[in-house]
């Protein structure tokens, strides 16, 4: 009855063949894994993380106060029942978090990578995932999940290695990014590269780590402005103001304020602001038609069962863009899967914050 969490890294020296035509190697993938195997290995879930996810989706480290991002759905009795399921998260590479990204040592030398790193896409997160689940033995799994990023793992999972997953739950994702995403993205981009701490690339990370970049906290602002929504904002904070402030003062704030700059400040300690430059590239390219002539031609490979959750009120990825796959696989002639919209207001981060409001459903998609 206990988690079993379990923390890894897995090098590899053979080369990673990227999209771009480009090559890494060697690189290092690090996961966290939780429950134990079947016999056979049935019983696996792969869990794919969001753009500032990372491997920790459940439990605690010691010395931690705050739980994996998915803490809620994953461990015994939970919807991802690890006393059922073996269930395994990775970083994806171009990450921070102790996957080959941005501020790896470039081999043979000691030095990081910076921009020399190659940009990576979301393909091929999924084929660095596939070569160490190769590795682990692992060759076919019981199911795929994810938001958001993690969600577009999960549908290039479907489409390019159709007979690996029984199961694929994508929520909150769309089947290629549109302009709206990509111009919040940009908003971001542009905040860290005209900040002068930021260097031109060629920062101190361990000074970023204490003093924190002041153009990612902006960027960041926006970001968490399309990860809500007005009517969760409006629920949240209402106009409520900070109590010491008064009105009349320039720099007194509402609660708001003060939440966006909290928010978008601590992020830059603990976020690498190159590796948030890749991942936003990689999250800006997807594609999923991209290397075939339609949309509906990438989703004739699927074989998986294959769940679409989208929530109402998301702001960055529209319910109406994972409908649209929907649509895509009845005209194909596809019933093999099913597409809920979650009624929720709270806006893109619903699928990490309303868990109850869909952790059944998973559960029965899982377990039907």
């Amino acid at each position: 009855m206990s988690l079993n969490l379990q923390t890894h890294t897995e090098h590899f020296t053979n080369p990673l063949y990227l999209e771009s035509g480009r090559i890494l190697e060697p690189y290092d993938i690090t996961y966290e894994t939780y429950g134990t195997f079947n016999d056979d290995k049935s019983n696996v879930v792969v869990v794919c993380h969001a753009l500032t996810g990372s491997h920790h989706a459940a439990g605690i480290y010691e010395g931690e106060v705050k739980a994996g991002w998915w803490d809620g759905l994953i461990g015994p009795n939970k919807a991802i029942d690890t006393d059922k399921y073996f269930v395994i998260c990775s970083n994806v590479i171009g990450s921070c978090f102790g996957s080959t990204g941005p501020m790896s040592p470039q081999h043979p030398h000691h030095e990081p990578y910076r921009y020399k790193f190659p940009v990576v896409s979301i393909k091929d997160m999924v084929k660095a995932q596939r070569i160490l689940f190769d590795r682990l033995d692992i060759h076919r799994v019981h199911a795929i999940i994810g938001g958001s990023m993690g969600g577009m793992q999960a549908l290039q999972f479907a489409v390019h290695y159709p007979n690996f997953s029984n199961k694929i739950i994508s929520l909150a994702a769309t089947h290629a990014t549109q302009p709206w995403a990509i111009a919040f993205n940009k908003v971001a981009q542009e905040s860290i590269l005209k900040d002068p701490d930021f260097r031109q690339g060629y920062y101190d990370p361990l000074l970023i780590q204490e003093d924190g970049l002041s153009g990612m906290a902006v960027g960041r602002m926006a970001g968490h402005i399309s990860f809500l929504s007005p009517e969760s904002m409006r629920e949240k904070f209402g106009r409520d103001y900070k109590r010491t402030d008064g009105l009349y003062e320039l720099f007194g704030k509402f609660q708001i304020e003060t939440y966006l700059e909290y928010n978008g400040y601590n992020f830059t300690k603990w976020f690498d602001p190159l590796a948030y430059l890749y991942i936003t590239k990689a999250i800006n390219i997807y594609d999923l038609s991209r290397g075939f002539d339609s949309l509906s031609e990438a989703l004739k490979r699927v074989t998986a069962e294959l769940h679409l959750i989208s929530f109402k009120n998301d702001v960055l990825f529209k319910n109406f863009e994972m409908k649209e796959i929907a649509d895509e696989l009845d005209a194909i002639g596809n019933i093999n899967y099913t597409y809920l919209d979650v009624d929720s207001d709270y806006g893109h981060d619903a699928f990490l914050v309303e868990l109850p409001k869909f952790e059944n459903n998973i559960k029965d998609m899982l377990n039907g």
